[in-house]
């Protein structure tokens, strides 16, 4: 299935007068002065002493009308792409489950090394990044922490998030030192909802834009609690969230390519807590995608698998993340990751759900396999001698022994015959921990950095001193 039918062409008239009138009347609050004066000079109505910012409606159309102009995102019609396996990367989650114990703590040094050395062992040549957050050091150096930590126990380290502007420089310098790529990323901007740019954001998206960096926010709206309940409400918001982002990154640099994404989340009236996974919370992430894409022609694509509500390792999460990312798939017409190890809707890190992941993603590579019909494909010998199958079948013949391998999907942890109660779920997740626990003897520590290390060292002294 590929749903496109969400918002109907007569829909999309109401909800972009709904969005225009909420910049004009509304606006967004943004606490970076530069940006202010910019705004101003493009025709925004700019009040510098309440930091506020409203769009007039005839701003916001034209800004609109050239975004149409540069891009349309048509749906479907490419090969399928399996997702790649999850990896160490930026996924800075906040808490750690321990694959010995099962404990949940805050993130800290001890573990994060922990997490970068499974990740050299299993990916070191693709990269390891800032997948922990470090709550033991203080949090304008923690991005530093994490630069120096990656460069001394990663091949190749890479993707630490600077959540501060003024952290870039310093990061750039080391990145210097280290004489490597992508040491850092400009990762997510993400709006303070409902319609707010803090000056911790707004600071690092005009850097970002500067820079010549992809303007959009990552956008985590919760229905009914950051934006109205009703579906066309929250189009109203979100939307606005999104064409405000990326008229605010044009005033910087009008060439500043645009993206972002949504991420969902629904409150649970019962019980108060939130979920990124939710039938509900979906919907309302394909409608305004849906919607985005028809009036701008630019695409506002859901997120991944990930960020499920699952808050324990097994089988169920791995389900959960699946059928979120085929869901994703069938009204975006692209299948995303799956997930990347973590639990409690991007929380928690776990090694253990992580290996489990790696394990599921292959078989979703039998689905952009290509045919060849070739003589030794078909095999009509034996399609002949089977017959009937009366006294044969294709299980016997050396045919299926010397092809089954490259034609089935053989996990070797995750079990493919399905839930089969909690006793084998258990079993299941102590193979995972044993796969970690080898993995992890298998590291051996990069060498040769020490001098580099020191600088970078130096560098950090520095930083904490001036910030």
């Amino acid at each position: 299935m590929l749903q496109q039918f969400l918002v109907r062409p007569e829909d999309v008239e109401p909800l972009a007068e709904a969005v225009m009138t909420t910049l004009e009347r509304v606006g967004i609050l943004c606490q970076n002065e530069e940006l202010l004066a910019l705004l101003q000079i493009a025709g925004a109505q700019v009040d510098f002493g309440c930091q506020r910012v409203r769009f007039p409606r005839h701003m916001v159309a034209e800004y609109v009308a050239q975004f149409r102009l540069e891009r349309h995102d048509e749906l479907g019609g490419e090969p399928f792409h399996a997702p790649g396996r999850p990896t160490m990367e930026t996924q800075i989650a906040q808490f750690y489950l321990d694959p010995d114990t099962g404990e949940r703590r805050s993130g800290n040094t001890r573990d994060f090394i922990e997490c970068i050395k499974l990740g050299e062992v299993m990916h070191g040549d693709q990269g390891v990044g800032h997948a922990l957050l470090s709550t033991d050091v203080p949090p304008l150096l923690e991005p530093l922490n994490a630069a120096i930590l990656l460069a001394e126990y990663a091949t190749r380290p890479c993707g630490v998030y600077p959540w501060n502007f003024r952290q870039i420089d310093y990061l750039m310098e080391m990145e210097e030192i280290l004489g490597v790529e992508h040491l850092w990323v400009w990762g997510a901007l993400c709006f303070a909802h409902p319609l707010r740019l803090d000056r911790d954001v707004v600071d690092r998206l005009v850097r970002q834009a500067k820079a010549g960096g992809s303007i959009g926010i990552v956008a985590m709206p919760v229905v009914g609690v950051s934006t109205p309940v009703t579906p066309e409400g929250f189009i109203a918001v979100a939307a606005a969230e999104v064409v405000a982002v990326w008229m605010c990154g044009r005033v910087v640099n009008p060439s500043v390519p645009l993206g972002g994404s949504m991420w969902v989340g629904s409150v649970d009236m019962r019980t108060g807590e939130v979920s990124y996974s939710a039938f509900d919370a979906m919907y309302y992430a394909f409608a305004v995608d849906e919607f985005l894409r028809q009036w701008t022609g630019i695409a506002f694509p859901p997120g991944s698998g990930e960020y499920s509500s699952a808050k324990a390792p097994g089988l169920a999460a791995l389900w959960e993340k699946h059928y979120k990312a085929m869901t994703v798939a069938a009204f975006t017409g692209r299948h995303p990751g799956v997930g990347q190890g973590m639990l409690e809707c991007g929380k928690t890190l776990s090694p253990v759900q992580m290996i489990l992941e790696r394990d599921f993603v292959d078989g979703l590579k039998q689905y952009e396999r290509r045919l060849d019909p070739s003589a030794a494909n078909i095999n009509l010998d034996d399609i002949v001698a089977v017959d009937l199958g009366m006294t044969d079948n294709y299980l016997e013949t050396l045919h299926t022994a010397r092809h089954f391998r490259e034609n089935l999907w053989m996990p070797q942890l995750v079990d493919r015959r399905g839930w089969n109660g909690a006793a084998d779920d258990a079993a299941m997740i102590e193979r995972a921990r044993a796969k970690v626990a080898e993995l992890r003897a298998q590291y051996v520590k990069p060498e040769g950095r020490e001098e580099k290390l020191a600088a970078m060292r130096a560098v950090m002294e520095r930083a904490g001193e001036e910030l």
